[in-house]
């Protein structure tokens, strides 16, 4: 286990030789041992092209690889964090929300208008949330940044699961998701979230909600 939480806004990651961890630029708050931190050029395993994907959602979120043998403190702007492990599946979060992760996961980008269609484009041009989620697939540890604490909520296929698209931090599973209107068109206008949006999860997995709408 790469990730140990010391309190709700810090943790500590161990490193070993042969393995890395990246994480976002600013999060080290102290280490132990030979450690080294160098920017990431490549966007952790997914490449030039996961780079383009948040340039392009202006998620441009800087990483770092971690190397070496000791233990590291990581924490950022006081956010509460909150660590998910994954087991073979595919984590998706705001790129802005991840605080660090595992070497072993492999990193990518999806538009969100693929599963939301047109709403899903609606989403990130109304409430502020980016085009586009980082996708974490494989086998490891993620710690995420949320506002005032993460609850995890189950989505079940008989119960889906309506959030704010501002309090969304991350999914997992086979869900999709579409945002919906709870009110008319001119009735919106003004309106980013809360009453005015909703974000629909549907299908098998979890979804992670923070306790404020305040973004990141």
């Amino acid at each position: 286990m790469a990730f140990r939480e010391l309190n709700s806004k810090m943790v500590e990651a161990t490193v070993t030789p042969g393995q890395r961890l990246f994480s976002q630029r600013g999060a080290m708050l102290a280490y132990r041992g030979d450690v080294s931190f160098t920017p990431n050029v490549q966007g952790g395993q997914g490449g030039v092209m996961s780079m383009i994907g948040r340039r392009l959602a202006n998620e441009a979120t800087p990483l770092m690889t971690v190397e070496g043998s000791g233990t590291v403190l990581f924490g950022h702007g006081g956010h509460h964090v909150h660590v998910i492990h994954l087991t073979g599946d595919t984590l998706y979060v705001e790129a802005d929300r991840l605080l660090a992760f595992e070497g072993t996961l492999r990193q990518g980008t999806m538009f969100l208008g693929s599963q939301g269609g047109v709403m899903g484009m609606v989403r990130g041009q109304v409430t502020g949330q980016g085009l586009f989620t980082t996708t974490l697939q494989g086998h490891g540890a993620v710690a995420v940044m949320a506002h005032g604490g993460v609850f995890e909520v189950p989505v079940t296929p008989q119960r889906p699961v309506h959030v704010d698209p501002q309090a969304y931090v991350a999914h997992h599973g086979d869900v999709r998701n579409k945002l919906s209107t709870a009110l008319g068109w001119r009735d919106m206008v003004g309106r980013g979230s809360g009453e005015a949006f909703q974000l629909e999860l549907s299908g098998s997995g979890a979804v992670y909600v923070q306790a404020s709408e305040e973004k990141l």
